[in-house]
């Protein structure tokens, strides 16, 4: 598959094959950009920003309409495509499909509701007299950098809100799962002038890097790592930024907890797209008193997830995005083990595959909860009381989202107040999201708000226009 720059196609001497994760079978190739072809789609995005611009907020938001029409055509061929290149169940696939047509509409709404405001000057010193208001402008050019987990919605929440605000748009997908969102690209171009949308396949950070250091680009958007997250907020000097980090979200489950829903909580939450979640669920801190009847729960839950072909309906767990990736999963449970935590069930790996791993004992300070594990595991921490839950659930460089289950609305409501992430669930584990809601973590989880009100709210500037009536 091409690259998309300036409405034309774009093939490179070097190729890269995506792999499919379940078999080892080759997909498709893509293209390995290099910093020339990165400078042309800035040049693509940049001359396009007028076209764009021109375009009336009715217009915009019809023409992202019909692209949410064109993609529920094709919700099928697009979710096929998704659990090949990512291994995630067919049925997962779809959800994420729903999702991102519902990203769209929301995206497609928001373009008629981009307001400024009137400003009263006269409520300062030497304002009388004056009559101000704002409003709020694109800032250019937007370059979402997007990972292999939810390529496609995650794509389109960064550029969709983009787009809403008239801002052009480059992409560049993730190397392990390009192709749905390079397809996606096509959809938009079809409705929106050449330049408007731009994909630009990598290999390794030379394209990212040369995106984020560019004086043409006006805003990086980057859903991924903290250590990648780091350095764009260290390279990309005065544009804007949103980041969108890890998280090593907490599941606090009290000793008055409704113990079914919880268990419910963490198979939704911990073994979801296997694992590789950024707000999954990744720490389970229950109070001593019931931790035993949970876990005998959690174990014969877990057992009937069904491990296989992604594209078989009757699959709930699929593969991580490599076997590499799955190696580091085995390495950091079986490093758990050695140290003396206790493996219930699970705890295997076969190629791509990790089993949905259930593991009692774990120590705080055990890597597997210290550090972000992108898979299928359940981690259980056992506490005394609240006080000790909130501090291991605070203990951590991440704070993305949390959940708590408890029948008392005094404890919940003291968890959510200290505990340290952009959104607190109450009986509901940290892996629920709406797309309209505002997205983003606390501490090392990231930088500014996701969710399509609030993406345009980042990726807008905001000018005053004063007038003097005296």
């Amino acid at each position: 598959m091409d690259m998309l720059i300036g409405g034309k196609h774009v093939s490179g001497e070097d190729l890269e094959d995506v792999v499919n994760p379940y078999d080892g079978s080759v997909i498709d190739t893509v293209p390995i950009a290099h910093l020339q072809t990165a400078q042309l789609a800035i040049d693509a995005a940049n001359d396009a920003k007028d076209s764009l611009v021109e375009m009336s907020a009715f217009k915009v938001s019809n023409k992202l309409y019909s692209v949410c029409e064109k993609l529920k055509d094709k919700r099928e061929e697009f979710a096929e495509l998704l659990a090949l290149e990512v291994g995630k169940p067919i049925n997962e696939a779809l959800v994420e499909l729903d999702r991102s047509i519902e990203t769209l509409k929301l995206a497609a709404e928001e373009a008629k509701r981009i307001y400024g405001e009137s400003v009263p000057l006269d409520a300062g010193l030497n304002g009388k007299g004056f009559f101000a208001f704002t409003q709020r402008l694109p800032l250019g050019v937007v370059a979402a950098i997007t990972p292999f987990n939810y390529p496609l919605n995650l794509t389109i929440h960064k550029i969709a809100p983009a787009i809403a605000c008239k801002n052009t748009v480059i992409i560049k997908p993730p190397t392990e799962a390009p192709l749905t969102v390079m397809k996606f690209g096509e959809l938009l171009n079809e409705e929106f002038p050449d330049g408007v949308v731009n994909t630009v396949t990598g290999y390794g950070s030379e394209v990212g890097d040369y995106l984020v250091c560019s004086p043409e680009v006006d805003k990086i958007s980057f859903t991924g790592s903290v250590t990648t997250g780091m350095m764009i907020s260290q390279k990309a000097g005065m544009k804007k930024v949103t980041l969108e980090l890890g998280g090593n979200d907490p599941m606090i489950v009290l000793k008055d907890a409704d113990i079914d829903k919880a268990v419910k909580g963490v198979i939704n939450g911990a073994f979801l797209n296997a694992g590789q979640v950024c707000m999954g669920v990744k720490r389970i801190i229950i109070e001593d008193e019931i931790a035993d009847e949970f876990a005998d729960k959690l174990v014969a839950e877990t057992e009937k997830l069904v491990m296989g072909n992604p594209l078989e309906k009757t699959t709930t767990l699929g593969t991580l995005i490599s076997e590499n990736a799955a190696r580091q999963v085995e390495e950091t449970v079986n490093n758990a083990v050695r140290d003396g935590a206790e493996i219930l069930t699970g705890g295997k790996r076969e190629g791509a595959f990790y089993q949905a791993t259930v593991i009692d004992n774990v120590d705080p300070e055990m890597d597997l909860v210290v550090r972000e594990t992108f898979g299928p595991i359940a981690p259980i921490i056992r506490v005394k009381g609240i006080d000790d839950a909130i501090k291991v659930a605070n203990d951590t460089e991440y704070g993305l989202q949390a959940g708590v289950f408890t029948s008392d609305y005094a404890s919940a409501m003291r968890c959510a107040q200290e505990v340290e992430a952009g959104t607190v669930f109450i009986n509901k584990q940290s892996t629920f999201r709406t797309d309209n809601m505002p997205f983003g973590g606390f501490k090392n989880s990231g930088v500014g708000k996701e969710g399509i009100k609030y993406a345009v709210e980042e990726m807008t500037k905001t000018k005053l226009i004063g007038l003097n009536l005296r």
